[in-house]
């Protein structure tokens, strides 16, 4: 059996390592190689496992390949991205997709240029409760879509996210884009308009931490997000995404975490969550695999990734502005 093969570049976002945990558990994938300037960062990945390591991502492009994984600071996105194009290699990029809406669309052309997939990753869609409401949505049981109001409330991570120049904006931005996505995919539609607030309310750092994301849909939908670091280290774990869909038929609502046990702890002397539910960052990874492998379309393009972004973006406008933001 002819192997894909697969590399990743950067283990900056914690996400890189359940990622690379779900490549090393198919059969039908080889890991080539690990590519980070942080040779401390990923040797627990590379040398304790056996992957080969490159301290320049371009030389780990010049390998026999399919495929890479992009884990960046967000600001290296689009740089690494089309590099990895321009060698030929298919992409599944960490979110968001881009800090600007011009960066975003060149990825896209340069892809496409080189006939190449670029996938977002929003492992959200993968969730058994996302599914089930996408099937319920779409069979009509709640009837049409009115309104959506959503929240991706997480703990404050710290490092570089904390820096703008690397992470291109807060918990705004951070927060906003997986369940946009959602909120995208399910309506059928795009975001027309943004009116958002942006603040700093939870930590003494020098970006927001906290915001309120009111969006308009071309459909005539209307929704809003609480995207935040607002979940402090005693909550019982890292955060939570849900989303409450209102139809004139009916209302839908999900939990992403709700698969989970609690669990009380005198060791920790608070409680925890002890999570038995869907591996969504596996199944993401499976997906993608999937649609290199047959050739088919990626399922989360990077017209996806570039849609929820944006509106990321147009929210920081909004709430510098405090006015609405209409997106072209």
């Amino acid at each position: 059996m002819k192997k894909m093969k697969v590399g990743f570049i950067s283990f900056a976002h914690m996400h890189a390592a359940s990622y690379l945990h779900a490549m090393l558990g198919r059969s039908d994938v080889e890991v080539v190689g690990i590519a980070d300037e942080n040779a401390e960062r990923v040797a627990p990945f590379s040398t304790g496992k056996g992957i080969p390591y490159y301290a320049d991502y371009n030389e780990l492009l010049a390998q026999d390949m399919d495929a890479v994984v992009i884990c960046s600071e967000n600001a290296r996105h689009a740089e690494i991205t089309i590099k990895a194009a321009e060698a030929g290699k298919h992409v599944l990029c960490e979110k968001p997709l881009g800090l600007s809406e011009e960066e975003m669309l060149h990825m896209i052309q340069v892809c496409r240029e080189h006939g190449v997939q670029l996938m977002t990753a929003f492992p959200c869609r993968y969730l058994t409760a996302v599914r089930q409401a996408k099937q319920a949505v779409d069979a009509g049981e709640i009837g049409d879509i009115v309104a959506m109001k959503g929240t991706n409330r997480g703990t404050m991570p710290g490092g570089w996210f904390l820096e703008k120049e690397h992470s291109g904006g807060g918990a705004v931005l951070d927060h906003t884009v997986h369940v946009m996505d959602l909120m995208h995919w399910f309506t059928g539609s795009v975001a027309e308009e943004v009116y958002a607030h942006a603040e700093t309310l939870f930590h003494d750092v020098d970006i927001d931490d906290a915001g309120m994301v009111h969006v308009k849909f071309a459909n005539g939908v209307f929704a809003v997000l609480d995207p935040s670091w607002s979940r402090s280290r005693s909550f019982p774990t890292w955060g939570d995404v849900t989303l409450e869909i209102i139809g004139t038929k009916g209302t839908l609502f999900i939990d992403a975490f709700a698969q989970k046990n609690d669990l009380y702890s005198d060791a920790d002397l608070k409680a925890n969550w002890s999570y038995w539910g869907d591996d969504m960052d596996t199944e993401l990874v499976n997906s993608f695999v999937s649609s290199i492998v047959q050739g088919t379309p990626v399922e989360v393009s990077g017209e996806d990734g570039y849609r929820s972004a944006r509106v990321g973006l147009a929210a920081y406008d909004s709430a510098r502005t405090g006015k609405p933001v209409k997106l072209g």
